[in-house]
């Protein structure tokens, strides 16, 4: 016990020192902000948040819906997810889906992701209080995918996606296209994707702006004699700078998952002060109960406030 106990905090002290030296001071990208529904890329799932958001090589849960449809070809039943996201300010979301399996070698897939802005004190020109009032995002979204053989799996999403603000609206489509990689040991997995290519239909304004299109690409090792699954993901967004991330899953105490992970896009949140260190850095706890297993993410966002994220997935009988 002691042994694994040892390993355990190694691995987890090494991750830290990794991720205390690369911390590095933000510049503004100078394409941030021109992209519509900004929403599309808040990463779902508390078991990927955990890990740093590496889910696009590893998908092989039910969120894999958001990261990487490809993933979701290797569910032979039934399954279905549900969470709920506490974000930063009055800001929170829900994300609730569902898998069908259709034959040997194919799903069908739908989900429904919804974010809630909270509640603004609306004034006038001269500073007069008119009220309040609130807005909110949503996506709905169908899936397809298909194992091509052992190896190889693809998948593809097509989403329509809302957002209010009073009494302005706006909508969109887009499209996700994903591929998936597995070795013949099952220990090391490679995905990529192409996210949100689409366009927007209308606008809370005059002004059209393009989505926020973004290729993502991902890897994950399982190495041979320890109780450790690694990832690691690339963001290629067209509104931002490039993103990198690292995670680990460490299961010796299964039914308990410890996990732990670092985005670079957490310096976005440094503003100075003694918390902005931590910004990037996440952790967070799994646990399996018969066909269900309950997820739980935390992320300091700094200046910004704490994120938690609780998910809750499993199985439906045939």
């Amino acid at each position: 016990m002691l042994k694994k106990y040892s390993t355990l905090t190694l691995l987890l002290g090494l991750l830290v020192l990794t991720v205390s030296g690369m911390t590095y001071a933000a510049e503004i990208h100078s394409k941030a902000g021109t992209s519509a529904f900004p929403f599309l890329k808040i990463n779902v799932g508390a078991r990927a948040v955990a890990m740093g958001g590496t889910a696009t090589g590893l998908a092989d849960d039910e969120t894999a819906l958001y990261y990487n449809p490809a993933g979701v070809a290797d569910f032979r039943e039934k399954r279905w997810v549900g969470g709920y996201h506490n974000y930063f300010v009055d800001m929170q979301s829900g994300f609730v889906g569902m898998i069908f399996p259709m034959g040997e070698n194919s799903n069908i897939s739908s989900y429904f992701n919804y974010l809630g802005y909270g509640e603004f004190i609306e004034t006038d020109t001269s500073g007069r209080r008119l009220g309040t009032f609130g807005g909110s995002d949503m996506v709905i979204a169908m899936a397809y995918s298909r194992k091509l053989n052992y190896n190889f799996s693809a998948g593809l999403t097509a989403k329509f996606i809302y957002e209010r603000v009073q009494e302005f609206s706006a909508s969109g489509v887009a499209i996700d296209l994903g591929a998936k990689y597995v070795d013949n040991r099952g220990r090391f997995t490679a995905g990529a994707m192409v996210q949100n290519l689409g366009k927007q239909l209308s606008a809370l304004g005059k002004e059209k702006y393009r989505l926020p299109l973004t290729v993502r690409g991902g890897i994950s090792y399982r190495p041979i004699g320890l109780p450790l699954l690694l990832a690691t993901d690339l963001l290629i967004p067209v509104d931002n700078s490039v993103e990198f991330s690292i995670g680990g899953e460490y299961d010796e105490f299964k039914p308990l998952y410890l996990r732990m992970g670092w985005n670079s896009f957490g310096s976005n949140y440094r503003a100075g002060n003694s918390d902005d260190k931590w910004a990037g850095i996440t952790v967070g706890v799994g646990f399996d109960y018969k066909r269900m297993h309950l997820a739980y993410s935390y992320a300091p966002g700094a200046a910004l406030g704490n994120s938690h994220r609780i998910t809750l997935t499993g199985g439906l009988p045939r």
